[in-house]
Formats: C-alpha cells, structure tokens, sequence
C-alpha cells in the first residue's frame, strides 16, 4: 500500500530536524503509522535502531553496531554505559539524527537515559538530532509533559499520532462511500489494519482470518493494546465488555463492574485520554460539569472486538467460527448505524450549506418543551448563532427521506434552547435520492466520507427550509 495523507505531520518533523540539535517526539498507539513516518523522515546517514526488552548490556551493543554501520569502528569499543556510547557519537560530532523507535522499551532497561540526554541538550554539546519514538502513550506523556521529568520542556516538537480519516481508508482499499463506511466500523483508522485487511479479497474474508480466528493476528490485539499502557489488561477489559453492551452511564457501568462510581472517573479518563472510549455531553451544556454523560467506545476496531469478539470468545476457542459470523450477520448493521452515526456529527462542519459556519455536532437528549423524552442525533450552531443544526442519522437500504424530515422538524421545533431561532433539518442516509426537500437537506455516505469541506446548497435557503 502507498503512503497516504501524514502531510502536516511529515512537515513539522522534516523542518525540525533540518535545524539541526533539536529533539523531537513522535507518540501514538500500536500499528497507528508512527514507523511508516520514521520511514518517510530517516535518511541514508541517520541512525535508526529499535528497541526492544532485552537486557540494558545486549541494547547498547546493539545500537553500537547500528552506529558502527553509519561510523567507520564505532563498534569496536566496548562500552560501560549509556553515557559513554552517546558522548562518543557526540565527540565524532555526528551530524544526522539519532531515533530510538520504542524509547519506553530502552528506558524500562536504562531509566537513566532521559537524565543523559537532558544533561547533552541543556550544555549545548549535542552535534546531532534526536528523534524519539513510542507506542506507550502513557509513558512517552510521562517523560515528556511532565514537569518534573527531565526532558521535560526540551522537545522541539511533539507530535501524537492520530487514527486516519475515513476518507483515506476509502481511498487505500478503493471502496465506495457505503463500503468505506462498514469496513470503518471495524478497521477504524488504522493504517496497519488496512494493510492486513487488504491482503484478503473479501471483507469477510479478513474479519473471519485475521480477528475471529483465534489464531489471526488481530484476535488478541486489545490486550496488546492495554499492555502497553496499564499494568494490568483486566479492568480496561472489563469497562469495555460492558460499554458494548449498552451499559453507557457512569452509575451503569460501575454496577455492572461491581465497583463505587467514586473508583470509575481514573480508568475512565485514562481510557478517554487513549482515544479509546469517549464521554458524550447533551448539546449546550458544558462538558466540564455536565451531569448527564454517556460513555461510548470510540475506536471502531476495539467497538467490534467487544461487542462481538469477547462475547464469543468461548465458540471461537472451539472454532465455531461460522456460528458467530452468523451473528454478527444479524447485527451487523445496527452496529455499523451507531458508527456511522458518529461519523455524520464528525464531519457536519465539512458541510457548507450555503457557506454557513458550522460548530461542533453534538448529540442531545433530555425533556423537550412538552416535558417528554426526547433525543436528536445531530445538534449544531452556525457560527452567528443565527442557526440551529438538527440532524438524524438512518442507516438503512429504503428511507422515506420527506417522511422522516417531517417527523425531524416537528422534534426539532420541541428543543427547548431554540429561543425563535431558525432551525435547518438535515437527514443522514445511506444512500440519497434527492439534496433537499421543502424542509430540510438531505446527506449520505458520499458527502460524510469527503475529505475536504464541501458546499452542499449553492441557493439561498429557499425560504422553507428554516423552521421557526
């Protein structure tokens, strides 16, 4: 597979480095892109070496060879310590860029390193760059935002790296919008999963070999990806099994854990802070002190892991692969519906309907002005205030489009914060049969899955699409 989009970052690594003596840090999850960056970046004279768990004497041997490539004798010396191999890379006043791939491994084994380097960097001796590497997020965090660390404050750039936008999966695995949508839901934005996706001609092909396989190289990735940022893989595990399965307020999963709502908000966060799950408010209240929440899974892979995978793990240990693809057929699509449905509050803002400006999408439930229950999928404001967003999401093959944004605008005129504004109904669709109707814009896969904000209305807004 060609290497896609990572511009911006690409850009901000390749200047820094340019300048010489600058130290810069690149952090995300497992199989994110951080090495295929590495890639893009580290030139004939650089020095790459990885670092793994063996032991602190076998890795400074190793990263001497790796020198010794790149310096004529350079591994030929024995060297005591961390201190002695770097300042003789200094004293042979290397211009390149030193990266250590993995830097939480070499730390684990030398957690002197960090102080080596601060102590190089702040003396203004250091002849090269340094170009730092992890997939611990926690950890490459620790050493680098945290005050009390040493190298805290000495990075020139610090870059975490995201998860993909759908619109690069769509052109990697050349899907159409739909397809893009539903291989989403599982692989997410992860530019490795797509890759191992791709070797298979099918789709179901990949989920059955590569994740409901016990032997497939995805089917024990959660607990990879929880290894390397906790000591233990149970209670993540835990929290999650129980989001996927519709416990999503905060007093439901502890309930469900067996555990005080007080001993919840740390692993949450945590799990937050990873991009793991995420925490929903109701539009217009702040998230700070909001006290109706929602917890969802936010990363797709670890949302179909769970809400498929763990609950069968026992038919999967004994090969019953096809029965739970028989289930997963069954549910399949209300599954996909609640990504999608994420994924057209996302990317509202790309929407430039009639060149409004459009702020964040939120979802909102509570009691409308009738005091009845009510929920919205899509809630936004234009910039000027002057106008309410309000969308809902339907991801299904036959959808009576004038119909359902009939039913959206008489919710909509029930929002209790609409104070006379003008509210604009948009419906989300699989597949549309028309842009707009006298009340209300029409979206679907193609528009939620461009890259680039589009306009989507080029006339005023005919009069009848604003509801009062």
């Amino acid at each position: 597979m060609k290497f896609l989009n990572r511009t911006e970052e690409l850009k901000r690594i390749t200047n820094s480095l340019l300048k010489g003596n600058n130290l810069v840090i690149l952090y995300g999850r497992r199989r994110i892109g951080k090495s295929t960056i590495l890639q893009q970046v580290i030139k004939g004279r650089d020095i790459y070496y990885l670092a793994d768990l063996q032991e602190d004497s076998l890795q400074k041997n190793e990263l001497a060879k790796e020198i010794g490539d790149k310096i004529n004798g350079f591994d030929s010396v024995i060297y005591p310590d961390w201190k002695s191999i770097l300042t003789q890379l200094n004293e042979r006043n290397f211009k390149g860029t030193l990266c250590i791939d993995e830097f939480p491994y070499l730390v684990k084994q030398a957690p002197e390193l960090p102080s080596i380097f601060q102590k190089l960097i702040d003396g203004k001796k250091i002849s090269f760059n340094l170009l730092l590497c992890g997939s611990s997020q926690q950890i490459m965090k620790g050493l680098f935002l945290d005050s009390t660390t040493p190298l805290y404050g000495r990075a020139n750039e610090i870059l975490k790296i995201t998860a993909m936008d759908i619109y690069w999966l769509k052109e990697s695995l050349q899907l159409s919008a739909e397809e893009a949508v539903k291989e989403y839901s599982v692989w997410g934005g992860i530019p490795r999963y797509w890759e191992l996706r791709n070797e298979f001609k099918s789709f179901d092909d990949a989920v059955r070999n590569l994740v409901l396989d016990p032997l497939g190289i995805l089917h024990e990735e959660p607990i990879r990806l929880f290894m390397d940022e906790m000591r233990t893989a149970i209670q993540p595990m835990g929290i999650l099994t129980t989001i996927a399965n519709g416990s999503n307020r905060l007093s439901e999963i502890a309930g469900r854990l067996g555990k005080p709502v007080t001993q919840m908000a740390r692993p949450l966060q945590q799990l937050i802070e990873l991009n793991f799950i995420r925490r929903e408010t109701p539009f217009g209240e702040n998230d700070k002190t909001a006290r109706k929440s929602l917890y969802k899974i936010d990363d797709p892979f670890l949302g179909f892991y769970f809400r498929f995978i763990s609950p069968n793990r026992s038919l999967l240990s004994m090969r019953l692969i096809s029965r739970v693809e028989r289930i997963i057929k069954k549910n399949f699509s209300i599954y996909v519906s609640q990504f999608y449905e994420h994924l057209c509050r996302s990317s509202l803002y790309k929407m430039a309907i009639n060149g409004l400006e459009i702020g964040e999408a939120k979802r909102w439930w509570g009691a409308n002005t009738e005091r009845e229950m009510m929920e919205i999928d899509i809630v936004a404001e234009t910039s000027d205030k002057k106008y309410l967003i309000a969308g809902e999401v339907k991801w299904s093959d036959n959808v009576n489009e004038e119909a359902e944004l009939n039913k959206l605008i008489k919710k909509s005129r029930l929002l209790p914060f609409a104070n006379g504004r003008e509210i604009i109904p948009c419906l989300f669709v699989k597949k549309k049969t028309k842009n707009s109707y006298d009340g209300g814009f029409v979206f679907d896969a193609n528009d939620v899955v461009k890259s680039e904000p589009h306009e989507v209305a080029n006339n005023a807004l005919h009069g009848a699409v604003p509801v009062k």
